[in-house]
């Protein structure tokens, strides 16, 4: 995306990236070098909150610094305030890098506000969104005309002139002939009969599947939903698929006003451009879409992950509660907003918001995984295998994306002692995945714990190595079991490598100690011991290990079996 890099680089220069900035802030007056320090640290580190207050703030010192005004622009669109955002367009100078991000701030305003005259006028003269943007906007705009003919021909031209967002734009098309009533020409599209197969998103599936019911293919509607189901257990896409099945003729609400089209416009790039562009312009994108069309939850649901990913959890907690109960996104955003919660500490509240979604929504699954996941991080093991069994008992456990279930509840199995149920899940989940390198390590390391099976436990872990080789925790495991099989010359390597890999691991420098005890190399063995400790082990294996330093590790083998080490 050659054009798209300009465009993000400025808006990098706009938030405030760590280069060198060229904005004068008048330090001498009291408390401004403070405030300028504080935005920039926040505008770097994603609390752009706090970065539009210090921002603000500096601006009032110094109302015409047009970096400063930059700033204050991406910080007040990245939460969602475009009204405060739009206060600052008017300053910026027309030859300003600074004057493209106003642009696109202005246009999403006159979205906003209705005029759509002016929003045409201003991607027409490319001065509206962004040259890749712009585009796609106008031709939603000729729609809103009446001019479907030059919306279909704007279209068009992006993909006959190979524009880098030419992937979109079939989409697009589709949803406008759609929106129109032209369903034969959105199914061509949808279909991939004019522009070759279009890979969809959950959004795009409902689209096609609106369109299907539209043609009176309800049963081919139905079809293309199971088939995303078994993939992916959207709620949005369940939802659908019982409407449907209620009402073959439900009618078509996709996309069907232009602003619509423009905030799914926003929507899709904010998805596409990922994390490859940092977090803040997806964000702003995200922005971009509910503030036009407010009834976009997804576009909400996308803002939290995106906070969520920038670690701005309480962020993330306030935009994932905007989410209506109504809405089908509701269960995936209360999750949202319970994983934000437990990163903020607040585990209590975590578990609450489970418990209250698994009560009101008992036959979801999902909802039962979630809670056993969080109730096992917080190592209440019996809890979450009540969890867990509750969401085994509503799924189809032949399916192999189901395998973390099973694993989850073996690892909760494991953690409470009850090894028999463990061992069972362990086995169901590798016959669902049988390669699975996180099984097989833990199985297979479980088994070397208690001495069984070492043979079927080395083929295991040298499975899950192959799969993972730069994993230190399951090279560790290939390490350890040489080590319980008496092969102590072959474990040096891979215990080597795990801590090549994970260095700072309390476990694995204990281990490696042992293994250089077996081979003779006492004080790289002490040395090691010895950096174990320095990474605050357990209370138990600290222990242990100052015991290993104090008396050496074939006396502290001998005190546990009660017989001389060989």
């Amino acid at each position: 995306m050659r054009m798209l890099s300009r465009f993000t680089l400025i808006l990098g220069l706009c938030l405030g990236a760590p280069a060198v900035s060229q904005t004068t802030v008048p330090l001498d007056q009291p408390g401004l070098a403070g405030a300028y320090l504080a935005a920039r640290s926040a505008a770097i580190s994603g609390d752009h909150r706090e970065a539009a207050r210090q921002f603000e703030r500096l601006l009032q010192a110094d109302p015409d610094n047009v970096r400063l005004i930059g700033d204050a622009m991406l910080a007040f669109a990245a939460i969602g305030d475009w009204d405060s955002a739009g206060s600052y367009t008017d300053r910026v100078p027309d030859d300003a890098d600074e004057r493209d991000f106003a642009n696109l701030v202005d246009q999403v305003n006159r979205v906003r506000a209705g005029d759509l005259a002016g929003a045409a006028e201003a991607a027409v003269a490319q001065s509206g969104a962004g040259p890749l943007i712009d585009p796609l906007l106008e031709a939603w705009l000729y729609l809103a005309e009446g001019d479907m003919s030059r919306a279909s021909q704007t279209f068009e031209a992006m993909i006959d002139d190979n524009s880098p967002l030419a992937g979109l734009v079939p989409y697009q098309l589709g949803l406008a002939r759609a929106s129109v009533g032209d369903f034969e020409g959105a199914m061509a599209i949808f279909s991939g009969e004019v522009y070759g197969p279009l890979q969809l998103s959950s959004r795009g599936i409902q689209a096609h599947a609106q369109v299907l019911v539209q043609l009176d293919r309800a049963d081919d509607a139905l079809a293309l939903l199971d088939q995303a189901l078994v993939r992916d257990a959207d709620q949005s896409l369940i939802e659908l698929r019982a409407q449907i099945a209620a009402d073959p003729t439900r009618p078509y609400d996709f996309i069907v006003t232009p602003e619509q089209g423009m905030a799914e416009v926003f929507f899709s790039l904010a998805r596409v451009l990922g994390s490859d562009a940092g977090t803040t312009l997806p964000l702003v994108y995200a922005r971009a879409a509910h503030a036009i069309d407010p009834g976009h939850i997804q576009s909400l649901l996308l803002a939290g992950n995106i906070l969520s990913d920038a670690r701005q959890y309480q962020m993330a907690v306030e935009v994932y509660g905007l989410v209506p109960r109504e809405s089908p996104l509701f269960v995936e955003a209360e999750q949202g907003r319970s994983e934000a919660l437990f990163q903020l500490d607040r585990q209590e509240a975590a578990v609450e918001v489970l418990q209250s979604l698994a009560r009101d929504y008992p036959d979801l699954a999902s909802v039962h995984t979630a809670l056993g996941d969080v109730l096992r991080r917080q190592e209440q093991f019996d809890d979450a295998i009540a969890a867990y069994t509750a969401a085994i008992g509503l799924i189809d456990t032949d399916q192999s994306r189901y395998w973390f279930l099973f694993y989850a509840r073996a690892i909760s199995y494991e953690r409470t002692g009850q090894w028999d149920a463990a061992e069972a899940d362990f086995r169901h989940a590798l016959e669902l995945e049988p390669d699975q390198p996180n099984v097989l390590n833990y199985l297979g390391y479980s088994l070397i714990e208690q001495g069984r099976d070492l043979d079927e436990a080395l083929d295991m872990i040298q499975r899950a190595v192959a799969a993972r080789p730069d994993n230190g925790y399951i090279v560790d495991s290939l390490g350890w079991v040489y080590f319980q099989l008496g092969r102590y010359e072959d474990a040096v390597a891979p215990m080597e490598r795990a801590l090549a890999l994970t260095p700072n691991d309390p476990i694995l420098n204990d281990h490696l100690g042992d293994v250089y005890w077996m081979v003779g190399r006492t004080r790289e063995a002490e040395f090691q011991w010895s950096r174990a400790l320095s990474f605050d082990p357990d209370p138990a294996d600290a222990d242990r290990i100052r015991l290993k330093l104090d008396i050496g590790l074939d006396a502290v083998l001998e005190q546990e079996q009660g017989q001389p080490v060989e």
